[in-house]
């Protein structure tokens, strides 16, 4: 069957990579607020901050990174990256054993590690291509994005339970071990990786225009171009509203933590059973329709929270709406993710999922900065209606036409 297809011995070793450090971070889930409101006793303002600076510095940071990373063989950038977050986390307990952890501390290692993975996955992304199959990047991107919703339901409950009984501290230094571990995993991948070219004019679009080569390329193409728009907008929206519905579920409407870890960490189930959909749907379909359709479903659910009421019939309401949202993402993020893989030119893979990824962050701090204005002003419920409507209007921003040669087509929707 599609999804049990053999991968390969190198992908075995980076997907268990993958699933060491995943499970790590979102063992460590909010740690850094945590630890901020705990330990520091930071107000909501320092705490918005943390969150918010540290993901646009890290954004920006990040963007030398993208044309530095394709033109280095990808299994060294991504171990460096990973004990580059395994420094950075580890300061933190180093420094909280010594009394000398301070706000500005945790602002440096979170940009720090936000700018690690927007490059651990710029390189990954390029290896991912370079092993794997055209045919097999959605059975492959599909298990990433399974092992990713299993983490999620996983993990900040385990992690919660930790922070219970050790305090936040020790989950950070979990989610430091994990991306030792992940260094370990990718340096057992072994084999030889060729050292990328580098030709005379892409050493001066490196030091002059190599920076914004992933926005260019971005742009100018046909296919790459309206999902680009799609996602960063899709992604940008859902996670402005996140800490709203919050503050209305726990704030106004009463309702209990364990009820609203319940109603954002059951329907995490949908993601895990969408991700192991996906390469069967595309098999029968092929993936252009499937992309399109889970797209455009994906949009349809946003609006339900903004009617959200007290009681059972709440709680059922945000469960219901959060599994259609999650099982649409579950289906929709592998066969996006295989396609822009596909439809991206092997030379530009790095620079444009960088580009991507430092549009997509920056556009979540600004956007949730921008709807934390807009409730402040009109209320959480009608900030989250808002949101809704927009969402309702993303499905136009997806390419209407598939622009995957035939022959190519025909290889995408091969269950063998």
């Amino acid at each position: 069957m599609v999804a049990r297809r053999r991968l390969g011995r190198r992908f075995g070793w980076l997907w268990a990579a993958y699933a060491v450090s995943t499970f790590g971070t979102r063992l460590a889930f909010d740690a850094f607020a945590l630890i901020a409101i705990l330990v520091l006793h930071a107000g909501p303002a320092e705490v918005s901050v943390l969150a918010a600076a540290g993901l646009a510095v890290g954004a920006v940071v990040a963007v030398p990174l993208g044309p530095w990373v394709e033109f280095r063989r990808k299994r060294p950038v991504m171990v460096a990256m990973d004990l580059t977050r395994f420094v950075a986390l580890m300061s933190v307990p180093a420094a909280y054993a010594l009394g000398l952890l301070g706000f500005v501390q945790l602002l440096v290692v979170s940009v720090v590690v936000g700018a690690a993975d927007i490059a651990f996955n710029a390189a990954g992304g390029a290896y991912l291509k370079a092993i794997v199959r055209p045919e097999d990047l959605v059975v492959a991107s599909g298990r990433f994005e399974s092992t990713n919703w299993t983490a999620t339901v996983l993990g900040p409950p385990l992690g919660t339970a930790a922070i219970g009984f050790f305090g936040p501290v020790l989950t950070v230094v979990t989610d430091a071990v994990s991306h030792l571990l992940s260094a370990a995993g990718i340096r057992a991948i072994g084999g030889h990786e060729p050292q990328p070219a580098r030709a005379g004019t892409k050493e001066v679009r490196l030091r002059f225009g190599g920076l914004f080569e992933g926005w260019r390329y971005i742009l100018a193409h046909p296919a790459l171009r309206p999902l680009f728009l799609n996602t960063v907008l899709v992604s940008g929206l859902i996670m402005a509203t996140s800490p709203l519905l919050a503050v209305l579920m726990l704030g106004d409407l009463g309702f209990a933590p364990w009820q609203y870890g319940l109603a954002f960490g059951l329907p995490c189930v949908g993601g895990i059973i969408g991700s192991r959909l996906a390469p069967r749907l595309v098999a029968r379909f092929g993936r252009h329709t499937v992309m399109l359709t889970a797209g455009t479903l994906r949009a349809c659910w946003s609006l339900g929270p903004a009617f959200v009421v007290p009681g059972v019939a709440g709680l059922v309401l945000v469960i219901v709406v959060e599994f259609g949202l999650i099982t649409c993402m579950g289906v929709f993020n592998p066969v996006f993710a295989a396609y822009r893989l596909d439809r991206t030119a092997t030379d530009r893979v790095a620079r444009t999922l960088s580009a991507w990824s430092v549009t997509s962050k920056a556009t979540v701090a600004v956007m949730t900065g921008l709807w934390g204005l807009l409730a402040g002003i009109t209320g959480p419920r009608v900030a989250i209606a808002v949101a809704g409507l927009l969402m309702l209007l993303t499905p136009f921003l997806l390419p209407r036409h598939d622009h995957t040669p035939h022959h190519e087509r025909d290889l995408a929707r091969s269950p063998t």
